[in-house]
């Protein structure tokens, strides 16, 4: 009687312990897929910081990049600031 219960115990154990593995194998491939997402991601951005410093002398990129990223004008030139509502 004692052998079942012990028997019966092992296999509430071992099917308890699968099914939080089988969890814990779905999150980390979750994980894994959201690491590849960021990963192509940073290649790309990579690919236009490498662009962008190949070309580091055409003074387009340069202001391309003035303007875009540090918000800077020309001189003489006026910028305007909408509101969204």
């Amino acid at each position: 009687m004692y052998t079942k219960l012990v028997v019966l115990g092992l296999v509430v154990y071992a099917t308890i312990t699968l099914i939080n593995l089988h969890g814990q194998i779905e999150q980390a491939r979750d994980d894994q897929a959201a690491l590849q997402r960021a990963v192509v991601e940073q290649a790309l951005e990579n690919g236009i910081y490498e662009y962008e410093l190949e070309r580091s002398d055409d003074p387009q990129i340069i202001e391309r990049i003035a303007r875009s990223r540090y918000n800077l004008v020309m001189p003489g030139e006026r910028t305007f600031y909408g509101i969204i509502n």
